[in-house]
């Protein structure tokens, strides 16, 4: 398993692009760098779906406790 850093791994991509964008570049490097961009950017989605879903889960979680505490707070009046 790999210690792999979103930040890094965006920074990465950025360098990518800049990279592909030079008219220098040969196609075998060309598609050298194509390749490494899209194993960043599945590594970055994945990482972003997954904070998107403990957000959810968290969301949920403190809907669930205010609903319950508002839910106590009306029977003790």
């Amino acid at each position: 398993m790999t210690n792999k850093n979103f930040e890094i791994s965006l920074k990465r991509l950025e360098e990518i692009a800049t990279e592909m964008e030079d008219n220098q570049i040969t196609i075998e490097n060309c598609l050298k760098l194509y390749k490494e961009g899209i194993e960043e950017a599945i590594f970055c989605n994945n990482f972003l779906k997954d904070v998107e879903q403990q957000v959810y889960i968290l969301q949920k979680e403190t809907n669930d406790i205010l609903k319950i505490d508002s839910f106590n707070d009306m029977e003790d009046n």
